[in-house]
């Protein structure tokens, strides 16, 4: 099988931790041929859409981990499977990306996740789609309905609707003494809309990661619990990722929720679930795979690879 990824420059990669990479070792190792470009890289040119691609050779240094071949320009369609990995921001070139994958589709290619789904799928307002397993949430621009939503329920969580890793996420009281300069900027007075969601209490025992590749759930979740006086798991600030099993509630909300966003394919999703509650449903470039895999010998970006040769066949 012939797999072009689209991710950010090599040299940033962590290696320790970095799911794509995971991913390219697993497809190595059973003799898939790797090329990677990056995101500028995939262009329009007389119809057809093409990218830079690299021929790219895993090497066991751990210094000088990969090989690369000089590039060539390949039709996006000449190979099996093109992932699309990669990270926020989603900005407007992300969205012009999703552009190009998707005349790219229509022109044979088979991109993971799908681009109209990446697009169509805000990781936050997305879960408004299965109202069953969403708290309460209120989504506006208008600080008065914040007020009343902030005197309803008296703790709450604020966040933008593009954000990652937890960058401008607030925990409100009722009698916060900053509520009204956060409110201000948080919607630049009025121009900015944003989500607004019952404080869960759950998170202590942590915001749970649960992956979901083709529609069926890794059977661990990362729980990535807060630091002390941080009321964010995300890693990125500061919270320990722990690996667990998941829950009953857990399987619920993956049964429920998996086929559907197959359907629409999304083929790798991340479901961050807090408590009972589901809270984002990440599709640009989840994360997660070498933290589960580290602590429980499970073989997440095996389950992977395995999934995409059967899509693929």
């Amino acid at each position: 099988m012939k797999l072009a990824i689209i991710l950010d420059p090599l040299e940033s990669i962590k290696t320790y931790k970095d799911s794509t990479y995971a991913v390219m070792r697993a497809a190595h190792a059973r003799g898939h041929a790797l090329y990677v470009m990056e995101q500028h890289e995939v262009i329009l040119v007389e119809g057809a859409v093409k990218a830079h691609a690299h021929r790219l050779e895993m090497l066991d240094d751990a210094l000088r981990w990969y090989t690369v071949e000089a590039p060539a320009w390949r039709a996006l369609a000449e190979f099996d499977a093109v992932l699309m990995r990669k990270d926020p921001p989603f900005d407007m070139e992300y969205v012009y990306s999703t552009y190009l994958l998707e005349l790219a589709e229509e022109q044979g290619a088979r991109i993971f996740n799908r681009p109209q789904a990446i697009r169509d799928f805000n990781e936050k307002l997305s879960t408004a789609k299965f109202p069953e397993f969403m708290p309460p949430t209120l989504v506006t621009r208008q600080q008065a309905l914040i007020r009343e939503f902030i005197d309803k329920h008296g703790d709450i969580i604020l966040k933008p609707l593009d954000g990652m890793g937890g960058s401008s996420v607030f925990r409100i009281h009722r009698h916060d003494p900053n509520l009204n300069v956060i409110l201000e900027t948080m919607t630049q007075l009025g121009d900015r809309t944003v989500m607004a969601q019952r404080f869960i209490p759950e998170i202590a025992q942590g915001d749970k990661r649960i992956l979901l590749i083709d529609g069926e759930p890794v059977p661990f979740a990362l729980a990535r619990i807060p630091k002390t006086g941080e009321t964010r798991g995300n890693l990125a600030a500061g919270g320990k990722g722990v690996a667990q099993p998941l829950s009953v509630r857990d399987y619920e909300i993956a049964a429920a929720i998996g086929p559907k966003l197959r359907q629409e394919g999304l083929f790798l999703v991340g479901l961050d679930v807090i408590g009972d509650w589901l809270t984002e449903i990440n599709v640009t470039s989840p994360t997660g795979m070498q933290e589960i895999a580290s602590q429980t010998d499970f073989d997440v970006a095996g389950m992977f690879v395995d999934r995409l040769e059967n899509a693929c066949s």
